[in-house]
């Protein structure tokens, strides 16, 4: 009875999101709710509800000052000096383009979002590229790796879904997969190097009259493109629009225009900026060695880095207010889809449907079946991601598949990790299911099935070398 109901509400929620007939956050509370009452656990349904809301709490206020943290780290220039010596040493070389192009957008990618990580890449570069004659199918072929395997990240999207439907936290889904996530980057490295010997190959070195200068930043406004309309805010959920038109039609994406970008002069820092930039870096680098030697609760390292960036970069209310305003709508939408998780998970755990679930799952799987099932999770990851929504797998089948392979015998973060190696990490960036996909075709002006087929052998091949290396570590 049991795991019949809760397949039937999988199946529910399922169609639900990906038809578009309701929004995630209906069907993420109201579908649990109503399946509790058919079981008759409705009168457990309050009780239930508070469980899985303290569940992801944590995970919540995690994400909330992570994402402040690094957005006003942007704001604040932290990885402007990277731009401009890599541009600086890239000079007319194609190929140098490209891989400092892979480069910076795994530091810019750090934030995790990748709207603004697409907005300030592809602002900063096009104008470079379009001057070099270089194809803009390149760009958003580079950037989209990039940010592909830094949207591991554990306040980015899938991993945060991940830790919230499982109730595990970034020790134990997250920093094992580092070295895989190594080996992820440097993937992403060569592949920007073997895609630039090409355009070098097709262009040659080029001779500037004057060095290139990094285009307007998304972050001022200056020049900025304003995103495809019907592209949505770059959020993880679906958009409407139609996947083949980004504004620039009967463009391939194959061949770049000729057309010479705006470049921009960068402004002489104060000192009084370069003390700031100084310190940001210092509590930046602190941040990251407490993340990865897990020394203190996530939550507690990013809501303190987060205060003391404030007193270093907006000391003032309004300065303080201003942030909160100008990237506030982003966090509370990741936060409330969140809570959203607590309440479904919250409500099929506690009435026992996942579990039952699971069981009725391993009375039909082979025992020698078990141990290849993260394998299968982490292969399949990335191609579910144009069938799947974040919410839809996260929330819908990763915790069958985790309750599955822990009664197998398995540990069920073995598939949370699994998951995170290729579903909507490195897939999310040409998935048809996520609105900022749409941003990077249409700041490009690349046709969005160009930009698939240029770009699904190199994402795939990012989950594979990640795969293989996870199963190598053992974390898998």
């Amino acid at each position: 009875m049991l795991a019949a109901a809760g397949f039937l509400t999988i199946a529910v929620f399922l169609a639900a999101v990906l038809s578009r007939r309701v929004s995630v956050l209906f069907a993420l509370t109201v579908i649990p709710a109503l399946a509790a009452v058919a079981v008759g656990a409705g009168g457990e349904l309050g009780d239930l509800v508070l469980d899985g809301l303290e569940q992801v709490a944590p995970v919540a206020i995690m994400i909330t000052f992570a994402v402040l943290y690094f957005c006003l780290m942007i704001d604040a220039g932290l990885f402007d000096p990277a731009i401009r010596r890599v541009v600086r040493w890239a000079g007319g070389d194609p190929l140098k383009i490209c891989v400092g192009t892979a480069v910076l957008t795994v530091l810019v990618a750090l934030d995790g979002d990748g709207a603004s990580t697409f907005l300030i890449m592809v602002t900063a570069m096009l104008p470079i590229y379009e001057r070099l004659g270089m194809r803009r199918i390149v760009l958003a072929a580079l950037v989209c790796l990039g940010a592909g395997v830094m949207n591991m990240v554990p306040w980015g999207g899938p991993t945060a879904r991940a830790m919230a439907a499982l109730d595990l936290p970034a020790s134990e889904i997250f920093v094992p997969l580092l070295p895989a996530m190594a080996a992820g980057i440097a993937w992403v490295v060569l592949a920007s190097w073997v895609i630039g010997r090409a355009e070098r190959k097709r262009l040659g070195v080029i001779t500037l009259d004057e060095p290139l200068a990094v285009g307007a930043s998304a972050r001022t406004g200056e020049g900025e493109t304003p995103p495809p309309s019907g592209g949505g805010d770059g959020s993880d959920g679906a958009t409407g629009r139609d996947s083949g038109d980004d504004g620039h039609s009967g463009d391939d994406g194959d061949s770049g225009d000729g057309a010479v970008g705006t470049l921009t002069r960068t402004t002489r820092r104060t000192r009084a900026d370069q003390v700031r930039f100084w310190l940001n870096a210092v509590v930046t680098l602190a941040l990251l060695v407490v993340l990865l030697l897990q020394l203190a609760e996530l939550p507690v390292v990013f809501l303190a880095a987060f205060v003391v960036a404030l007193l270093i970069n907006a000391p003032r209310w309004t300065q303080q207010q201003e942030l909160l305003e100008r990237h506030g709508r982003s966090v509370v939408l990741v936060v409330t889809m969140i809570f959203a998780a607590g309440v479904f998970t919250g409500i099929l755990g506690g009435t026992g449907m996942i579990e039952a679930m699971a069981r009725a799952l391993v009375s039909v799987i082979p025992d020698a079946a078990g141990g290849l099932l993260p394998t299968l999770v982490a292969v399949t990851g990335m191609p579910l991601s144009l069938v799947f929504t974040p919410d839809a797998y996260y929330f819908g089948v990763l915790p069958v598949l985790a309750e599955t392979a822990g009664a197998l015998g398995g540990a069920p973060a073995e598939v949370a990790r699994a998951a995170i190696l290729g579903q909507m990490t490195t897939g999310f960036p040409l998935s048809p299911l996520t609105a900022s996909t749409f941003i990077l075709v249409g700041l490009t002006r690349v046709d969005f099935g160009a930009h698939q087929r240029f770009v699904f052998g190199w994402a795939f091949g990012s989950t594979l070398v990640m795969t293989a290396v996870a199963l190598l570590t053992g974390v898998i």
